[in-house]
This record gives structure tokens, sequence and C-alpha cells, in this order.
């Protein structure tokens, strides 16, 4: 029985995986040949097969260094993972989504968040429940000196005062117990003005901002509550802060629907404009609208990658490279095997706090009774659900513990399965088939710059 390997060409590369070991190949046409026929078929076999392209010591010379690299276990390795029993009840707390605005100032077509309200009102958190929320961090984080803070929404500057008093409030909490906050936020980029940015650049480690791309793109979905385009108010208001964001973290993120199929134009739109940190993703949306992604636009959708694959490469070898966030990705390293297994840490390392001082596993739940785990007045209550949480993995998942990229994606996104397939543990059958065509462009991408500096 031999384990599973996966085997593509991109770049001019023929690229072999070794799911487990992590291992990633270059081969020769012959070695690719010779794969498609190592584990069914003996030497003997396989010469018979190719000798009509290839000379015997070719072919021996190649399959002797399959067999080397599979003695090594670089090649077929066994998956030691798949009956490994890990403890996370020892988990604590590492990060928290602070819905601080569940308001908007754009109505979004695609809003996962019911365009601000999450279906439960117009609501911003006052500064009482932002103090709670730090402390049901700071006491659920056990030893951990480093945690995080996400201010989302909804728009969270427009409840930026009280923003701006968490944090201050987070910094004095978090050196009373010899722990240290790291902040983020999420914003639409309305109501960035001079004295936001300036604020905002200097307290805080990470800015998401959104913007879906060429202007065309961005109004057909991203509109103002009059129903204009927002993408003259939001761009040069972007451009702006990233140009004063210097090298610190950062980056834009749009959303690419069924209306925008060649979203590598997008990207490039955004990397035009100077942004140098870039994601643009697709879609998620169970009804049936027009602007929905469905199994007929796969085949369009991973040609597109390829071409936005083209272009990356392009670009880093014109020396104008910019960074998009699914090409990243570490060939000598990476999260350790127990995040592996697991992903996000979803309701038991992360969890999301409403204006009203509810906990959920993330901001996708929030609003979702089944989902909440209890409030930063109780504390987490729902054990059964953080359990639930806990004890999901990708072996939990036949489809997942089959799947050659399980180590890198963990499984994908709980709420993503939830809200497609109504189970956290029923993957997203096309979500699933777009990040494992992002991860063979990110080890192709990865993988020729590593040839090309040799």
């Amino acid at each position: 029985m031999y384990s599973q390997i996966h085997k593509y060409k991109q770049l001019g590369m023929n690229i072999v995986v070794d799911p487990v070991s992590g291992s990633i190949h270059v081969v020769d046409d012959l070695t690719y040949e010779i794969l498609d026929l190592y584990t069914e078929n003996d030497f003997n076999t396989i010469v018979s097969l190719l000798k009509n392209k290839y000379s015997e010591d070719e072919i021996k010379d190649a399959y002797e260094e399959i067999e080397s690299l599979r003695n090594k276990g670089l090649l077929y390795s066994e998956d030691v993972y798949k009956d490994l029993d890990i403890n996370r009840t020892d988990s604590v707390i590492k990060a928290i989504c602070l819905n601080v605005a569940h308001d908007c100032n754009l109505r979004c077509s695609y809003c996962f968040a019911s365009t601000g309200d999450f279906k439960g009102g117009r609501k911003l958190m006052s500064y009482e429940v932002g103090k709670k929320a730090i402390d049901f961090l700071i006491k659920n984080s056990g030893n951990r000196k480093i945690v995080e803070v996400d201010f989302f929404g909804g728009e969270p500057l427009m409840n930026f005062e009280v923003v701006k008093k968490i944090v201050e409030y987070g910094r004095e909490e978090a050196k009373k117990h010899g722990k240290t906050i790291k902040y983020t936020i999420t914003t639409n980029g309305v109501l960035l003005d001079d004295e936001k940015v300036s604020y905002i650049n200097e307290n805080f480690s990470n800015v998401v901002l959104s913007l879906d791309g060429r202007k065309e793109i961005n109004d057909g979905m991203r509109k103002r509550i009059d129903g204009s385009g927002s993408y003259d108010v939001i761009a040069p208001k972007i451009k702006n802060f990233v140009s004063k964001r210097g090298n610190k973290e950062h980056y834009v993120r749009g959303t690419f629907t069924a209306k925008n199929l060649d979203f590598t134009n997008d990207v490039l739109h955004l990397a035009d404009m100077g942004i140098k940190e870039i994601s643009v993703e697709p879609v998620v949306e169970k009804e049936d609208t027009d602007y929905s992604i469905k199994k007929e636009h796969m085949e369009r959708i991973l040609k597109e990658y390829d071409r936005l694959t083209e272009e990356y490469i392009k670009r880093i070898d014109e020396g104008r490279p910019f960074s998009f966030y699914h090409f990243k990705i570490s060939l000598d390293n990476g999260p350790c095997i127990k995040k592996r297994l697991q992903g996000c840490g979803a309701g038991f390392e992360y969890a999301a706090i409403t204006p009203d001082g509810e906990i959920y596993p993330c901001h996708q739940f929030v609003g979702n009774e089944l989902y909440k785990l209890g409030s930063v007045d109780s504390g987490i209550e729902n054990t059964q659900l953080q359990s639930q949480f806990m004890k999901s993995d990708i072996y939990k998942r036949k489809d997942c513990s089959e799947c050659w990229a399980r180590f890198y994606c963990s499984g994908g996104c709980f709420a993503n399965n939830y809200n497609m397939n109504g189970d956290i543990n029923k993957p997203y059958e096309l979500s699933c088939e777009m990040q494992k065509k992002r991860f063979e462009c990110a080890i192709a991408i990865k993988t020729y710059e590593i040839l090309r500096r040799k």
C-alpha cells in the first residue's frame, strides 16, 4: 500500500508533492511518467511500457532515484499522524474579534453580515462591553504572553472613540498581567482621515482594508447607502493610507464573484495602485444570485489562478513584485502538527464578541443562536459546543483525510462548511477546489523563486 503523492505541471516544471513529509520535488519528464506507473507495476513492466521513449539505463536511473527518495521518507511517506490523539482541552484564548459596530456605511451586496447588522439590528459596542471583552481575553489566555484583538464590524471606524478607549484600557490591563496585546482593524476605509490614519499606524500591528479592484467591479457590489459606488471615495484614502503605513503590516482585501471571473485584472489593478500586500477572495454565497460562484464557473476560475500565477512571476522577474495572500507559503517550516490538523482554533483559541457582549466561535457565526458560546459576563457556558470545535480535525472528515492538501489547509473554514452544507465538518466542495489550486500555484511560485536564486 503506497501513501498518496500529488503531481502537477506549473510554470514549466514537473512538480511532485509528498503531503506527509512536506517534500517538494521538481523532476524530469521521465521521472514524472514513471510516477504514474510506479505503484502498480514492477521495474521490468515499467521498462517495457516506456522503452519506446527512453533507454533502459535512463529508466533505471530514474527508478532508482524514486526508490531512494521513498526509502528516505521523502516520497510516498507513511501518514504517521492519522492515529495521533491530540488533546486540545488545555487550549487558551489567543485572539478575539471585537464586533464594535453592528452597523456599516456601505451596503455591499455579498455581505455575510447582512450589510453590517448581523440580522440583529444596528448597534455599536459600548466601552463597558469592550472592557469586559478585554478582561475575558486576559483571563482566558492562560500563560500566553502575546494575545490579539481584531476590531471588526460592520464598520469599526463608526465607533472609533470607543475603539481608542478599548485600546488604552487593553494596554493598561495587559501591562498589569505581563502580557502584550497586538491590535488589528478591518475597515472599508470610508471614514479614514489623517487623524485616524496616524492613530492606527501608531497603535495597530495590522490593518485590513477593503476594495474589490477595478472601479466598475467594486462599485457593482460595494455601494454606499444612497446606492452610489464607493470606489471614488475609498481608493484615494487607501492609497494615502498605504503610502503612510510604510513597511508596517497591512493588506488590501477584495472579493471576486461570478461577475468578475477575470479577477487577475482586479489583483493587478490594486498592485498598479501601489498596493504591495493584496488578497482577493472568492465570494461564499449559498443563495442562487447573479454573483454566486457555481460549479460551472470552476474551470474558468482555476485557469484564472494559472493566469494570475504567470502575471505574478512576470512582475517578480521585472523587479516590481507584489504579495498575494494565497500565494504565501513556506516550504522550510510552518505551523506545528497540532495546527496543521485542526486549523484556525475557532471557539477555543479564537472567539468573536458582539456589541451586546455575546461570544461566538468566530465573526461568521455571530447572530446564529445555535453557535452562541456565552457572554462576557458569564464566560463560555456552552462547553459542549466548544468541545465540538476542539474535537474536529482533518481526520474526522473523510474527504479531508484523503486529500493531498490536508496539511496545508487544515480542513478549511468551519463557517463556510456550515453556511454551505449545514455542518462544520462537511467541506465546501468549491472552496476545496479553489484552495487546492491556490496551493499548487503557491508551491510552484516558491519553487520557481528558489530555483531562480540558484
